[in-house]
């Protein structure tokens, strides 16, 4: 990758220098409810973000987190098509371009279009992006918009909808999930790694389908989600470093944590999707690994590799939940 394009180190330096001189007071107590928001039930047609303190902490609280799991996503597209380049990028619900800061950092090429409805938001996006030095970031444009049923999409190569739907009624998510699929080439959808967060993706995924997509990943079919309903969900986690800032803002003590989400890749153009993905944090054990695999043919499995596989073995020993199996 070129060292020129961001990273989440890059990202984590352009939070510090903006935020800096925030009072710890107040920026823990805009995390707590929007915290509060976040875990909770109730769809919003209104902003979450309401002003700049709440984007401030929703910047140091939400985006280390949103940037990786995006990030997760966009590398299972790379891999299902390593060919492709997307010219153009629309990320929708994007706030303060987490997600634009993922796929500066998966392309060099992209023009980028934030749309949200919170101006707040949009301004600190817009300022973090001009604080990175990177020209993808520098020139996204910064649009106000409704999301949901009203929304009118330009064509775009790659759409970003991150944590978004949650926030939506039935109803629009279905309308923005429709008018996704129409205008874009490829779909990158994540929430929440929760059983509600992966039923909402689930039914996304159903509805991009409809409309002719076909998923890339994280699934290595375009077939029913062998998961029996309300017995499972699928999701994955990313690792985030914490900054000082992130601790101090969310008044935690590691150095790192967990992003728990789920997602769903899906394009209109060929991709070659793994033949099977580890679903669950390997099991090592004394002298073998458990893998927990949703595969391309057999479904959900299970499978124990053993010192006898040999190079197998020794893969299995370094793959991590999300990975492709076997290993490229």
């Amino acid at each position: 990758m070129n060292a020129t394009l961001p990273t989440a180190e890059a990202l984590r330096t352009a939070l510090a220098a903006l935020l800096d001189g925030l009072p710890p007071t107040q920026a823990a107590r805009a995390v707590d409810r929007l915290i509060a928001s976040y875990r909770g039930t109730t769809p919003t047609d209104a902003p979450v973000l309401r002003d700049r303190s709440d984007v401030a902490a929703y910047a140091a609280y939400r985006m280390p987190a949103t940037y990786e799991a995006v990030r997760a996503g966009l590398d299972a597209l790379r891999e299902a098509a390593p060919e492709w380049e997307p010219a153009t990028h629309t990320d929708i619900g994007g706030g303060t371009g987490a997600a634009s800061w993922a796929v500066a950092g998966a392309w060099e090429g992209p023009r980028t279009t934030v749309l949200d409805w919170a101006e707040p938001a949009l301004k600190l996006g817009r300022e973090l992006a001009e604080a990175s030095g990177v020209p993808g970031l520098r020139t996204a444009t910064w649009q106000r918009a409704r999301i949901g049923r009203a929304l009118e999409l330009a064509p775009t190569d790659l759409a970003t909808v991150s944590y978004v739907l949650k926030e939506l009624t039935p109803e629009d998510r279905d309308a923005l999930v429709d008018a996704v699929a129409g205008a874009a080439r490829a779909v990158v959808i994540v929430e929440p790694g929760t059983p509600d967060g992966y039923a909402r993706v689930i039914e996304a995924r159903d509805r991009l389908i409809a409309a002719g997509l076909s998923v890339a990943a994280p699934c290595p079919h375009s077939a029913a989600c062998p998961i029996e309903p309300g017995t499972d969900w699928c999701h994955f986690s990313a690792r985030v470093s914490r900054s000082s800032l992130h601790r101090r803002v969310k008044g935690g003590s590691l150095s790192h944590e967990d992003e728990k989400f789920s997602y769903v890749v899906a394009t209109r153009f060929p991709t070659d999707p793994v033949r099977a993905r580890v679903t669950r944090k390997p099991q090592l054990r004394k002298g073998q690994v458990l893998l927990e695999l949703c595969t391309r043919d057999e479904g959900l499995q299970r499978t124990t590799v053993t010192k006898r596989h040999g190079e197998l073995y020794r893969a299995a020993r370094d793959t991590a939940w999300g990975d492709a199996w076997p290993p490229p």
